[in-house]
């Protein structure tokens, strides 16, 4: 968790400590704070939080969550079935793909895995990033192999998500794009004192999740994201223009967003890149519930 607390640091340095833009305390009237149910997220949010606010706070800290039925920070196989069987079918044959196939048999017989046994590279690599996180003992064997598992997991990543197929985007962080637009809309024209007292809205996502979101923005640079992770969207506002403009940052670097002229992208053009993933729900279920040739089949 400390790498955790370190990005809550980071933040603090650059939100509190030289911009004085949060509250060097943490008031929940200006930060919303929204994490995945699941108890090491909702830890690693906790420990974000204590780096950011150095656990100085007013009142309660609430951090919301959702059913695992509804979340939108992952690609939600639960009440997704299109979703879920068209990835089942594309991991099936990523993993059948010359080089990936050939890569995962080598690891597997070196490692003593037997070759029925279900292995794929997420898994792989999931297990390594653990290892090394937490300081386990490592297997010698599968770390040899690292930058291998970790280069076929981006290959598998990327032909799972279609080569940039919109409608395989939509289902996997369109309804995220959703919230992001409507975030971003009323933080521009707050409606409610409520909305014009927030500052930070804070999400607890996972590495599926990110991947996707930079592939949609066209900033994925083929490495998998390292353990903590963060992309930032911050929005300003021009002091004489009254223009308004979004930044993206990804590990604490500056990212040019497709369909953006440059790092500080007018608000126009970001939010029209947004809407060429964001569903609503309503689209989102549509979406989902729609018949593929392979589902019934596949299921």
């Amino acid at each position: 968790m400390q790498q955790m607390f370190a990005l809550g640091e980071r933040l603090r340095r650059s939100y509190v400590e030289e911009t004085n833009f949060l509250s060097p305390t943490l008031k929940p009237a200006e930060v919303f704070i929204r994490s995945t149910n699941i108890f090491r997220n909702l830890e690693s949010t906790r420990c974000l939080l204590a780096g950011l606010y150095q656990q100085q706070k007013e009142g309660s800290v609430v951090i919301v969550t959702d059913e695992a039925s509804s979340d939108i920070l992952y690609p939600n196989y639960n009440n997704c079935q299109r979703l879920k069987c068209l990835s089942r079918h594309k991991l099936k044959n990523a993993l059948q793909q010359p080089g990936i196939s050939d890569d995962l048999k080598t690891i597997k017989e070196k490692m003593g895995i037997d070759g029925e046994k279900s292995v794929d590279f997420f898994l792989l690599l999931d297990n390594i990033f653990a290892e090394q996180v937490h300081n386990l003992p490592s297997c010698p064997v599968l770390k040899s192999f690292q930058q291998t598992v970790e280069r076929r997991a981006v290959d598998s990543l990327l032909f799972l998500l279609e080569d940039n197929s919109r409608e395989v985007l939509q289902m996997n962080v369109g309804r995220l794009f959703y919230t992001l637009q409507k975030n971003i809309t009323e933080a521009v024209d707050p409606s409610s004192p409520a909305e014009k007292a927030r500052k930070l809205i804070l999400y607890a996502s996972h590495d599926i999740t990110l991947t996707a979101l930079l592939v949609a923005l066209g900033t994925f640079d083929h490495k998998w994201p390292p353990y903590a992770a963060d992309m930032i969207l911050e929005l300003y506002q021009h002091q004489q223009s009254k223009e308004w403009f979004v930044r993206l940052s990804y590990c604490g670097e500056e990212q040019l967003v497709k369909g953006c002229r440059a790092g500080l992208c007018p608000l126009e053009e970001f939010l029209e890149v947004l809407s060429q993933y964001s569903v609503t729900p309503e689209e989102y279920n549509n979406l989902c519930t729609q018949i593929e040739g392979n589902q019934q089949t596949d299921s």
